[in-house]
């Protein structure tokens, strides 16, 4: 099933459209991997299975659980970033990620269901968006390791880019401790 849009819809625009296409077509589960060639597909039923024998309701694909990140060519800087911008969602939203920014992950049909994640940004900071949004709902979110591979022809963001990313990241990662606290109504 394809569909096109007329125009640039953004990351996330992209993927509000086929996540509504999947969930009008009856997936159970949805699975998020970037084209870019730099995750191994043939993982899909290790992404998938958590949710099909109900132990999470999210699973991220992480690159960073047993080193994949480095070993598959990772640039350092965005590896120091991937770190500590880890390490304050963790703080901020209370959890115990691994990482936060990876290009796979599987999504149940009941979280798709029950987040507004429609409302989410139509940029990059839609797949965090909706992370927060399931660690905030007390959603069970699993990790599964995947090795990556970098190589000059795979899609990446620049560093400017990847600076407004980054700030993005901590903007929704301190809504999601506001919320947390109930100070905060997304």
């Amino acid at each position: 099933h394809v569909v096109v849009h007329r125009e640039n819809k953004g990351y996330g625009g992209n993927q509000k459209t086929c996540y509504t296409e999947a969930l009008l077509k009856g997936a159970d589960v949805v699975v998020m991997l970037h084209p870019d060639y730099q995750y191994d597909s043939r993982l899909i039923p290790q992404m998938v299975s958590p949710i099909l024998d109900g132990h999470a309701d999210f699973v991220m694909g992480s690159r960073i659980i047993g080193e994949g990140a480095i070993k598959g060519g990772m640039p350092w800087w965005k590896y120091v970033a991937n770190r500590a911008l880890t390490l304050a969602q963790n703080l901020l939203l209370g959890a115990r990620m691994s990482e936060y920014h990876s290009g796979y992950r599987a999504y149940s049909r009941g979280l798709l269901e029950t987040l507004p994640w429609p409302g989410n940004s139509d940029d990059f900071v839609f797949d965090n968006e909706l992370l927060a949004q399931a660690i905030v709902g007390g959603r069970r979110v699993g990790e599964i390791s995947v090795p990556t591979r970098y190589f000059a022809e795979a899609s990446s963001i620049g560093f400017a880019r990847a600076v407004r990313y980054g700030i993005g990241v901590l903007n929704v990662s301190a809504q999601g401790a506001l919320a947390r606290s109930g100070m905060y109504t997304p």
